[in-house]
């Protein structure tokens, strides 16, 4: 006789995972948020979307990379949720889109209850951050694809911005200026360069490093600042000065600044407005990268930056300041010099 369990899927342990994740998944809801989980879809009324004039609905989907081979390392996996949702939501409201609901994806090769209870917790968690209803997930249990101690994680959100307040390169003008909001470290990004450079430096997780002030497990998973609230705070606050945002996930920079910047404009940053953290530096040194390829794998301190005219500059630093954000002046939009299309430079040197 053969059994599911013996074939490597515990139901029973799956559901153990359900009972345990239902204290935090309460705790990432909205009102608008109808029944809750257990069902075959998650639902969501949308009878306010009713007040624009033509709502537009936003997606975005993605995943948190090879940064869940540290969290499995180090046996933590309470945080890498909250990077998964910052992926996710940040990209929304890029556009002007508020996110609404997210749903989640966890494929493992055995169901810990625990451990899937913790990575949950940390999703609920980021969507609470974000203001974003977590309204439904699928844990699923692939013996024999995954070790019994390997994990994956994906998620997908939908968002709602009103046509006319569209965010995006078509209001980005010469003369607008460049707002940069910090990065909380390497995000969810590049991380198959920093296990390499693990890997051939030999450096231990666990080991404290003089250059951090905490151990390297702890810098590499500092949660993925997630600024969905600091971003929609400015465009409640400043709706007709502000163009658009750009998030620095991977590509780096000046590749996630391209997106947003029209072809007959460039984006001018000065790396001399703000230093290069201390763990990329790190890092890059030791491992002998390229500044050039450094700069197109990791964010070099800049998680998200605000397009802004630059007579609103100063309300928005101040928005931004209100809520807690060290953001800064670190560019400015430029007519290009040619007819080559969409562009964004670094000059200077990062400040030592």
């Amino acid at each position: 006789m053969s059994t599911y369990k013996d074939a490597g899927v515990d139901i029973d342990a799956g559901d153990r995972a359900v009972e345990l994740m239902k204290a935090s998944i309460a705790k990432a809801s909205r009102p608008e948020v109808m029944g809750g989980i257990g069902g075959f879809a998650g639902l969501f009324d949308a009878s306010a979307l009713k007040s624009m004039k033509k709502p537009l609905l936003a997606t975005s989907t993605d995943g948190v990379g090879t940064k869940t081979e540290i969290a499995r390392a180090m046996g933590k996996y309470d945080t890498i949720g909250e990077d998964l949702v910052a992926m996710v939501v940040d990209d929304l409201v890029v556009c002007g889109a508020e996110p609404l609901f997210m749903t989640d994806y966890i494929a493992v090769g055995k169901v810990i209850p625990e451990r899937i209870a913790e990575i949950v917790a940390g999703i609920a968690r980021g969507c609470e951050k974000a203001n974003t209803a977590l309204i439904g997930g699928e844990t699923a249990e692939h013996p024999g694809l995954l070790g019994e101690d390997e994990f994956d994680i994906a998620g997908a959100a939908t968002g709602v911005v009103d046509s006319d307040k569209q965010l995006g390169a078509h209001l980005v003008q010469a003369g607008d200026v460049l707002i940069a909001m910090p990065s909380s470290g390497f995000h969810a990004n590049g991380f198959s360069l920093v296990r390499q450079i693990i890997k051939t430096q030999k450096l231990s997780l666990e080991a404290h490093v003089s250059e951090y002030g905490k151990t390297s497990g702890e810098v590499f998973l500092t949660p993925t600042e997630i600024y969905t609230l600091d971003c929609l705070a400015l465009i409640k606050s400043m709706p007709d000065s502000l163009r658009g945002f750009t998030h620095i996930t991977g590509g780096g920079i000046a590749e996630n600044t391209s997106r947003v910047i029209p072809a007959h404009l460039t984006a001018i940053y000065d790396r001399s407005t703000w230093s290069l953290p201390v763990e990329m530096e790190f890092m890059a040194k030791i491992g002998g990268v390229p500044q050039a390829d450094m700069e197109r794998t990791w964010n070099a301190g800049i998680g998200m930056v605000a397009i802004v005219s630059a007579d609103a500059a100063g309300l928005a630093l101040a928005s931004l300041a209100a809520r807690g954000m060290k953001a800064w002046v670190a560019g400015v939009v430029e007519p290009s010099g040619n007819n080559e299309t969409r562009r964004s430079y670094l000059v200077s040197d990062f400040r030592r």
